[in-house]
């Protein structure tokens, strides 16, 4: 149980909260002007969701239809992520002979043809196989080429106001009602646009970084077997540490309790935002923000999307949030007995780690 002094603080920390940021995500029902965009969320670090801004895509129309996509990418070699349920980059148990431990696992990854790699998302011809087209490497502008005529190469409006630098990275995305993101922050100003079905997001600021958890977790990869139909766990080799949030913001109703008790911070405190992104709408996600995905298929049975990354500044809200991260709140408000889970002063990101970063999203 939080202590009065913290229950105070979360309180407060709430009342903060809605003053600068509000109690929703903004809605608009046209894109902005560079100067609005700029003016309004970035320097305010604010998320948006905006409306007829890509309703001139030939996307919109053409992508729902299966056999369009199969059709154009019939030669396309595209990279499929597998897992056992719909969640990779997250946090999983990982047995083994001496103990169980909490491991961060990434997904299998294999290069099929695309309509080969589609019908398996579509259509898993095993249980326990769940198939997402995503790789965050620029794949759209390389695996999913020859698509480029559907849709803009960058947003014009962000891109002006974000300094006139084309996206360091678009990124296609198509999976179906299993495919879940779990909490984490890229540091990318990030404008996802939805083509088809819809997305769940869960937001929360970089301020809200002490109600994360975040701790350091080895690092492990599946790998699937198409002949057992099985997929194994294992850690990388040499062992490495990924630092990520340990709060599942859906736990089971046989969990709620425990992971409520683990994560106090988390689930007493201020709700995080919710919003649906809908096919046609574009999300303006800033840099550093914590974000859980969710997604409803369309008729077909999967979500589409689009994102654009552009480089974040490295300026004073990048500067603020280093501040907090090197704060230690282990002692005050961090404290976790039952999962041993604080934020150490180690997770101080500097201009070489973010680097490293960046790198370790485009190899997704």
């Amino acid at each position: 149980m939080l202590k009065e002094g913290e229950r105070l603080l979360e309180g407060l920390w709430g009342e903060v909260r809605e003053l600068s940021l509000g109690n929703r995500i903004q809605r608009l029902d046209s894109p902005p002007t560079p100067l609005q965009f700029l003016r309004d969320f970035v320097s305010p670090n604010k998320p948006c969701i905006i409306s007829n801004a890509i309703s001139h895509w030939p996307a919109l129309t053409r992508w729902p239809s299966l056999s369009y996509l199969s059709s154009t990418l019939s030669d396309s070699i595209v990279s499929l992520h597998l897992t056992p349920d719909g969640r990779a980059d997250s946090l999983v148990p990982l047995e083994n002979p001496k103990k169980e431990e909490i491991c961060f696992a990434s997904a299998h990854v294999e290069r099929v043809p695309f309509p080969c790699a589609l019908d398996l998302v579509l259509n898993p011809e095993r249980k326990n196989l769940v198939a997402y087209l995503q790789q965050q490497n620029d794949c759209f502008r390389e695996e999913y080429s020859a698509l480029a005529s559907d849709c803009d190469a960058h947003i014009p409006w962000a891109t002006e106001a974000l300094g006139g630098y084309l996206p360091e990275a678009v990124n296609l995305w198509i999976g179906n009602h299993l495919s879940e993101t779990s909490f984490h922050k890229d540091h990318y100003e990030n404008l996802y646009a939805v083509v088809s079905g819809e997305k769940q997001f869960l937001l929360l600021p970089p301020t809200d970084l002490h109600r994360m958890y975040i701790q350091d977790f080895p690092a492990a990869q599946y790998s699937y077997s198409s002949d057992s139909g099985e997929f194994r766990l294992e850690l990388e080799k040499p062992l490495r540490y990924v630092p990520w949030c340990s709060v599942n913001p859906y736990p089971s109703p046989e969990t709620k309790e425990i992971e409520m008790s683990k994560f106090p911070l988390y689930f007493n405190g201020p709700t995080p935002f919710h919003c649906t992104v809908k096919a046609g709408e574009i999300l303006y996600l800033p840099s550093m923000w914590f974000h859980h995905v969710r997604q409803s298929p369309d008729d077909n049975g999967c979500t589409i999307a689009l994102n654009y990354w552009y480089d974040m500044q490295f300026d004073i809200k990048y500067a603020y949030f280093n501040f907090l991260q090197s704060i230690h709140h282990g002692s005050r408000l961090m404290n976790c007995d039952a999962s041993k889970c604080t934020l150490s002063d180690e997770l101080c990101i500097d201009a070489s780690e973010l680097e490293a970063n960046q790198e370790d999203a485009k190899d997704g």
